[in-house]
């Protein structure tokens, strides 16, 4: 009886999903800024909102998650993957800010192949997101993660290119310092997706 009246599963996938789909959009935000600088102060505030909107998404998760008596997977899956989650647009919000505060003038190529890696590995987070809802969809699941984990791979590839020309090249000590700085930042954002593909798969060994 006790059972029957308390809080059974909760919206959890539509939760990963909107929050999913504010990474995309963040990381979108972060190819533009990367690519042209001119932009910079609007690309800025539009990522900073994000991770506003990000922020209250997964504190109702965690909210939900202590009121629910039944969740769908398990309470500890459920809170990894959505603070996981969180850590990838506080990130980019991070690489954002740096780009300001540090005053940038130009854009390499490296920062925009590094912003099209992010972009690309949280199109797949959300797509692998997207699925979660159903283990049926587990092989598709795992291949995305994969996926995920050969984009990481790609963005280790670029960062070490990135820093052998930076240091090899670049006359200007601030000027490393700094580009240093945001290639890190764009290159942990890949890494944070690869931890969310990691929590996921977690989830399909334990549940398929």
């Amino acid at each position: 009886m006790f059972g029957r009246l308390m809080p059974t599963e909760g919206k959890f996938f539509d939760l990963f999903n909107q929050h999913a789909a504010l990474c995309v959009k963040g990381a979108h935000e972060m190819v533009g800024l990367m690519t042209n600088f001119d932009d910079l102060e609007n690309r800025t505030h539009a990522i900073e909102s994000l991770e506003k909107q990000a922020d209250k998404i997964t504190y109702a998760c965690v909210d939900m998650l202590h009121k629910t008596f039944i969740t769908p997977i398990d309470r500890d899956d459920i809170h990894k993957l959505i603070t996981r989650m969180d850590d990838i647009l506080d990130l980019m919000e991070d690489a954002a800010q740096t780009v300001s505060l540090y005053d940038l003038k130009a854009v390499t190529p490296e920062a925009k192949r590094l912003a099209e890696l992010c972009l690309a590995c949280c199109e797949k987070v959300q797509a692998a997101v997207g699925l979660l809802h159903n283990m049926d969809n587990s092989r598709k699941i795992v291949a995305i993660c994969e996926e995920i984990d050969r984009l990481e791979s790609d963005a280790d590839h670029v960062m070490r290119a990135a820093m052998s020309k930076l240091f090899r090249d670049e006359p200007d000590v601030r000027n490393l310092i700094k580009l240093k700085a945001i290639y890190e930042i764009l290159e942990t954002v890949t890494d944070r997706c690869e931890d969310v593909a990691n929590i996921i798969e977690g989830i399909i060994v334990e549940n398929a």
